[in-house]
């Protein structure tokens, strides 16, 4: 099996400050806007080196948006910044009706994405971000699982048109993918292949899902894991082309089991290769108080789950 080597735990919100000051030397179309939390996204190098190409909205997310898909019209890249809950949940109508409905190429950064959020607890800890941004019309929604990807998709997302919703999270994970990676939108990656079970992580849980691989082989169960860092568009093709080989899947995100990957790999099945699958994700349910650790280990997302998932649907063959 492969191995993947942590060069240094990191917040993948700190990947997207480092993006977002890059594309501020690289495009000088690309411009911020940001709800009043400047230091939560790490845009403060951007505001530094471009302080006539930021927009401090503040806690005004609706009109952010508006103000976003205006800019759009006269060239401009705008990038927004605030929480997740307050990206999506609150600003859900100006999303749809000005952003999604025409095409607009605003690109919506989402950080302190799911339980991982912590001790903030459950009004801020959103849990159906990706299904609510997934179900717009031409909205591409990328979930990205470590410092230096995120960094690589800020990038990517200014060079795509249209409207994105990149989404990353606030505690250190670990980094493992290349420094100098080129991210394609819309194509998985294979981190380890396998021939017992399938394992499709997204986020904070593809490092688990590489830990759970570990578990795994010492079982003597061999675990194919695969990346989807974009939820929509979905890699269909690496998902079929895998679970064909080892007939069964397990799908893991940091979201709620309704709404988000798990489902569109469900679907995705349902049409082209039904297979036995296992969600690991929240049950249907808030979040609460607690540190990262604490919660991905009570809601069960961590490799732990990921293991005894896989076991499990290993016996459904």
């Amino acid at each position: 099996m492969t191995t993947y080597t942590d060069q240094g735990a990191q917040d993948t919100r700190s990947g997207f400050g480092a993006g977002l000051t890059e594309l501020g030397r690289t495009n000088p179309n690309v411009v911020a806007l940001c709800a009043d939390l400047i230091g939560s996204l790490k845009m403060d190098q951007f505001i530094a080196e471009n302080p006539e190409r930021f927009f401090q909205i503040g806690i005004a997310e609706a009109n952010m948006m508006g103000i976003a898909a205006g800019l759009t019209i006269g060239g401009k890249i705008p990038f927004t910044g605030t929480f997740a809950n307050f990206s999506t949940g609150r600003v859900y109508d100006q999303i749809r009706q000005s952003i999604a409905y025409s095409g607009k190429n605003v690109k919506i950064c989402a950080s302190h994405a799911g339980i991982t959020l912590g001790e903030d607890g459950a009004t801020h800890q959103i849990l159906e971000d990706i299904g609510l941004m997934k179900m717009l019309p031409g909205m591409t929604v990328i979930n990205t699982c470590d410092f230096n990807q995120t960094k690589a998709a800020t990038l990517a997302i200014a060079e795509h048109q249209g409207p994105v919703y990149l989404r990353f999270g606030r505690p250190k994970v670990a980094n493992f993918t290349p420094v100098d990676q080129q991210f394609e939108i819309g194509k998985g990656i294979c981190l380890s292949e396998g021939t017992d079970v399938t394992l499709v992580a997204t986020g904070h849980l593809v490092w688990e899902a590489l830990e759970a691989a570990k578990e795994l082989h010492e079982k003597g169960i061999s675990a194919e894991v695969i990346n989807i860092h974009t939820i929509k568009p979905l890699d269909e093709e690496i998902i079929i082309k895998s679970v064909q080989k080892t007939g069964c899947i397990v799908t893991a995100e940091e979201h709620n089991y309704l709404g988000g990957l798990g489902e569109s790999v469900a679907r995705t099945l349902s049409q082209h290769a039904p297979t036995p699958q296992e969600f690991v994700a929240t049950q249907d349910t808030f979040g609460e108080s607690g540190t990262p650790a604490q919660l991905m280990e009570k809601y069960g997302l961590n490799a732990t789950a990921i293991s005894l998932a896989a076991q499990k649907v290993i016996q459904r063959k």
